[in-house]
């Protein structure tokens, strides 16, 4: 995967990196992780994963290394991040705290 013209005037790369994932269907867990190695993913960033996947059977667990992408967010990108972040979490804080009779759906 090779970033576009746009990708690259905004700042974004992509690298390379070996990922641990570690998925799991049974009746104690439902879950599928993605630890990505030897680098730290910040706001913005995106991961692609290869050759993983994408269903597994009941009771079944599977825990592989895979090759991933990164697409490391350019200076926009981790703005609009950060800043929607702000109102998502005053979103939280409204739900959160307002009394049963309050909410309206």
């Amino acid at each position: 995967m090779t970033p576009s013209l746009i990708d690259r005037l905004l700042g974004r790369r992509a690298v390379e990196i070996t990922c641990e994932v570690d998925i799991e269907q049974s009746p104690d867990s439902l879950h599928a992780y993605a630890i990505p190695q030897g680098i730290e993913i910040n706001p913005g960033d995106t991961v692609y994963l290869h050759d993983v996947p994408t269903r597994i059977g009941w009771n079944e667990r599977r825990t592989l290394t895979c090759r991933a992408t990164v697409l490391r967010a350019g200076w926009l990108d981790r703005w609009l991040t950060e800043f929607s972040a702000i109102f998502d979490l005053a979103e939280l804080w409204h739900v959160g705290f307002e009394p049963k009779e309050a909410v309206h759906v």
